[in-house]
């Protein structure tokens, strides 16, 4: 980042930039270890089955009170 910003604008547009560069470009190190080490297929295996039996368990519950 650079100097101080004198004008709002300058604020906005240094605080776009850093939003910018924290979602697009900097090195997300969780992220790609995971996927380079292959695990990024079992997590997502993982939570597809975490959310079908969290889906089974809330059908379960409103059947149960429904009846």
């Amino acid at each position: 980042m650079g100097a101080l910003p004198f004008l709002l604008g300058d604020l906005e547009y240094q605080i776009q930039a850093f939003v910018d560069h924290y979602n697009n470009q900097r090195y997300h190190e969780s992220l790609t270890a995971d996927a380079y080490f292959g695990r990024d297929t079992a997590i997502l295996e993982r939570r597809e089955k975490i959310k079908r039996q969290t889906i089974q368990k809330r059908r379960l519950n409103h059947q149960n009170k429904a009846a």
